[in-house]
Formats: C-alpha cells, structure tokens, sequence
C-alpha cells in the first residue's frame, strides 16, 4: 500500500498508457511509411487466410487417410498408450525404481527367512524348558488314563488321535454319567 502512495507503482489503467504510446509513434511515422506498413499488414493477413485454407484442407485429408486406415480414437489411444508405457519403461528412473524394488523384495524375503529361523529356534529352546516338558508329561499322562479307561493297554503305543476317536467311541456307547466322568476325571490331570 505504501509503495502505491509513494508513487512507485502507476496508477493509470494500462489502455491510456498504450494509447499514448501509439499516438506518439503514430506523430513519428511519415505518410508513406504508414502507407508501406498497411500493404505490409494486407499482405500479412492474406497469406494467414491462405494458410488457414490449407491448413484446413490438409486436416481434412488427414481424416480421410485415418478413416480409410480404419484408425479410430481407440486405436489411436491404444497405440500412443503402448508407445508411452514402453518409453516410461526404457526411462533410467523407471529402471532404478524396478532395481529398488528388487532389492527391497530381497532385503525383505532375507529378513522374513531370519525372523522364522528365529522362531524356529525359539520353539526348539522352548520345547526343551522345564515348563514344556511339564505340559508333555500331562499330555501323557492324560492319553495313559484315556487308555485305560477305554481299554487299550498302556504300552499299545496308538496315536493321540487313535485314542481320541476310540474314547469317543467308547463313550457314545456308555451312558451319560460315564461320559461325564470320563470327562471329569481328565480335565482334573490337566
């Protein structure tokens, strides 16, 4: 605002500015230069609407020739798309990029292998710990009883789930109160 006041900005529309431009130069320009830049300036405007006649005449062509190809504005954008994915894909930033990510992915699939080596070891520590091998004694000692409840010796050495589909067996045919017990006296050795 300061700057208007002190005068260093113009305050006059620019149309009065350009109007007195042109009124000066018109007062430095003889009456046969004037005539010379008017011959000038039809000619200038002639040749532009010549151009534009065959400007015009050549877009017409243009379309004949396309429409006789039977290239159609999908194929055209077909086409330019193709050659636009290919340029992107031969740029050099779009070959470091793909190198990047190709180095990331391995970086990654390097560290996703470390951290299940580690969880792996973790479970092999683990299954070693006192507390592990606590809980197999249980489990055990849970199949023991399960087998003898059902009738199957001891020693038999039938699987985990062997004995499970047999207890089931065994006691769908008990009854009830059986069953119960059965399911009892198992979950108080857990």
């Amino acid at each position: 605002m300061e700057a208007r006041q002190q005068g260093l900005l113009e305050t006059q529309p620019l149309q009065e500015v350009d109007e007195d431009v042109v009124a000066a130069l018109s007062n430095s320009v003889s009456d046969e230069e004037r005539e010379e830049m008017q011959v000038e300036l039809d000619k200038l405007e002639e040749e532009i609407s010549t151009l534009r006649q065959v400007l015009t005449a050549k877009e017409k062509h243009h379309a004949e020739l396309k429409q006789k190809l039977g290239v159609n504005p999908l194929s055209e954008f077909r086409q330019n798309f193709n050659k636009s994915w290919h340029e992107m894909q031969t740029s050099t930033a779009y070959k470091k990029t793909q190198e990047t990510f190709s180095t990331a992915g391995q970086k990654a699939s390097a560290a996703f292998s470390n951290v299940g080596t580690a969880i792996g070891r973790k479970f092999g520590d683990m299954r070693n710990s006192s507390s592990f091998k606590s809980f197999e004694e249980k489990v055990e000692s849970t199949v023991s009883t399960l087998k003898s409840k059902v009738g199957v010796p001891s020693n038999s050495g039938g699987s985990f789930e062997e004995v499970l589909s047999s207890a089931a067996h065994a006691s769908a045919q008990d009854t009830p109160a059986a069953a119960t017990r059965l399911t009892e006296s198992s979950e108080q050795q857990c």
